[in-house]
């Protein structure tokens, strides 16, 4: 495979990576990344490949994982529970206590919500919004927390909480980082655990409640604490910039959202780009031997712009009828909430456009140096 070099937080890189994807799919299905000391995967068949095949998972076998940090040792003690970051059996037995209470049901029920609440913001736009904090940041955070079961009221504390343990996994994060997800980590620990005490003796219609009757004898209350952070990372991180991006999309290409516009803004500009897998055992992949405990980072934006899969693949296509995009990943780490973050698009961004049939963007939106995230900085409109 060939060695190639762009550095993830370089600007040009930042607000368009897609060149380098291009580049590096050109090369084969596999390169390895200099910058990262990766080998990467670039095609939708090699991504495919590694999020699918049961040889290849997200724990780093045990010889081979790094001591951690004293100074991180407290986000490391949440993540240890993470299903994210765990396989089968530990994975299986998280996944199913959370579908058990995360149902379609309980799901579409959200709706009204979601509907009522984006009529309420559009209500409390000024002439020229900031679409991010004004629009795109409060529904992700809101309905999670309402689906959740944590007051609204606290929604501010619990985005705070989240913005600095999801900076553990961007390539330009910094000590002061890292000490600052620490710091959040037992924070946000101490309050999901005491609302689970307080869902015992006081049961309610929420996600906490479903969690706690469901899983009680089952998962330990460390895993299921650190199932509600992940569910409220998660849960509005990605669809944040996956409202913003689409929203970008659709007013550069003066179109309106329907289901398969939202689809095609997911393929072509995702809210996160890379995903990594490790080998469980020597195995032999796309031309290229490994060892186990090797790892592999799936370029997820890469994928979707494979020619081999999508016609014209840097083309927006609104009307894209076969979108195989990996977007949610795939596999036995399928995003979860996927579901959840499809209707939220799907009637948020259709209730704006329609609210908003003048809005045009008042300057060009910039991307935020988030890598591997991928999502805008700001998004100012006029109405």
């Amino acid at each position: 495979m060939k060695t190639l070099t762009q550095s993830p937080t370089d600007p040009s890189f930042v607000q368009n990576p897609y060149p380098f994807y291009e580049r590096a799919r050109a090369t084969g299905d596999l390169i390895f990344w200099a910058d990262y000391n990766r080998v990467c995967a670039t095609s939708h068949a090699a991504v495919n490949h590694f999020l699918r095949d049961k040889n290849w998972g997200r724990e780093i076998p045990t010889e081979f994982a790094k001591p951690i940090p004293a100074h991180i040792q407290p986000f490391m003690d949440i993540e240890a529970h993470s299903m994210l970051e765990l396989d089968a059996p530990k994975h299986t037995k998280l996944r199913t206590s959370v579908l058990r209470a995360f149902t379609s049901r309980r799901i579409k029920s959200l709706a009204p919500d979601i509907e009522s609440l984006s009529n309420s913001l559009i209500d409390n736009f000024d002439a020229a919004p900031d679409l991010l904090p004004a629009f795109c940041t409060p529904i992700p955070v809101t309905i999670i927390a309402r689906l959740i079961g944590a007051p609204e009221q606290d929604a501010p504390l619990l985005l705070d909480w989240s913005h600095k343990m999801v900076a553990m996994y961007q390539a330009n994060r910094t000590r002061a980082d890292e000490t600052a997800a620490a710091t959040a980590s037992p924070e946000f620990a101490a309050y999901l655990t005491d609302l689970q005490t307080d869902r015992r003796k006081h049961p309610r219609e929420d996600l906490i409640s479903a969690l706690v009757a469901a899983t009680d004898n089952l998962l330990t209350g460390p895993e299921l604490t650190s199932t509600c952070i992940l569910l409220l990372n998660a849960g509005h991180e990605a669809t944040v910039h996956a409202l913003a991006n689409a929203t970008k999309l659709f007013l550069e290409t003066e179109t309106e959202p329907t289901d398969a516009g939202i689809e095609e803004t997911l393929r072509v500009d995702p809210p996160l780009h890379l995903f990594e897998r490790h080998a469980k055992s020597d195995c032999t992949a796309f031309g290229h031997t490994f060892k186990r405990g090797d790892t592999v980072a799936c370029l997820l934006a890469s994928a979707n712009r494979d020619a081999q899969v999508f016609e014209n693949p840097e083309v927006f296509n609104p009307n894209r009828a076969k979108n195989t995009h990996v977007s949610f990943g795939a596999g036995m780490h399928f995003c979860i909430g996927a579901p959840l973050a499809r209707l939220e698009l799907q009637i948020a961004l259709k209730i704006l456009f329609d609210r908003c049939p003048n809005m045009a963007l008042a300057e060009q939106p910039k991307y935020a140096n988030t890598y591997h995230f991928h999502g805008l900085s700001s998004l100012k409109v006029s109405l």
